[in-house]
């Protein structure tokens, strides 16, 4: 699927955030990256296999 050089990561890859985005869409809050993985704005993600992750935001520090 990739014709980058070095190729991108897999959508099964642990790093699969890191292939070039395609087509970008911020005005309505996704991307489709090379490897067919869609992310959207709030970080989830939908994989080529319909598989869904859900968002990983970091989460925001605790004031004590």
């Amino acid at each position: 699927m990739c014709l980058h050089t070095p190729a991108c990561p897999t959508a099964q890859s642990a790093d699969a955030e890191a292939a070039r985005v395609v087509a970008g869409h911020p005005d309505q809050g996704w991307s489709l990256l090379c490897n067919g993985v869609f992310v959207f704005e709030d970080t989830g993600e939908l994989l080529p296999d319909g598989q869904i992750i859900p968002p990983h935001r970091p989460l925001a520090a605790v004031a004590v």
